[in-house]
């Protein structure tokens, strides 16, 4: 069976930068990956969680990436936020860095998802 989070809010707390998922299921499971790979159907970047059976994905949908681009463009050091607790997410800027070039000019992933990454990580693109 496949766990899915949905990210849905960010924020900045003592230079960090929280990604808030709605708690409702619980805290999600597994371990920090340090992997990250895309919905493209789903217009979004997924952080995964190794667990024993697999993975727990976590779906960063377009109405984050600004603070994810910000996340690139700061340093400021990504989390997860759960209730009152945080995960850390260690490779987040690395991974999501590889796929933003990748994905350039990369029709692979759709046109669509291709254009909005290229739109809103312009900044990062052209540094």
């Amino acid at each position: 069976m496949r766990i899915q989070y949905r990210v849905n809010d960010a924020t900045i707390h003592n230079e960090t930068m929280q990604f808030t998922i709605d708690a409702t299921n619980g805290r999600p499971k597994g371990a920090p990956s340090k992997k990250m790979i895309t919905d493209s159907d789903e217009m979004a970047f997924v952080y995964l969680l190794e667990t024993e059976e697999g993975y727990t994905y976590i779906h960063f949908p377009k109405q984050v990436w600004p603070q994810m681009a910000e996340v690139l463009d700061s340093g400021r050091q990504p989390v997860i936020k759960c209730d009152e607790e945080t995960i850390e997410l260690p490779g987040f800027v690395e991974e999501l860095t590889m796929l933003v070039f990748n994905i350039e000019g990369n029709d692979n992933y759709g046109e669509e998802f291709s254009t909005a990454v290229e739109d809103e990580f312009s900044a990062i693109l052209q540094a």
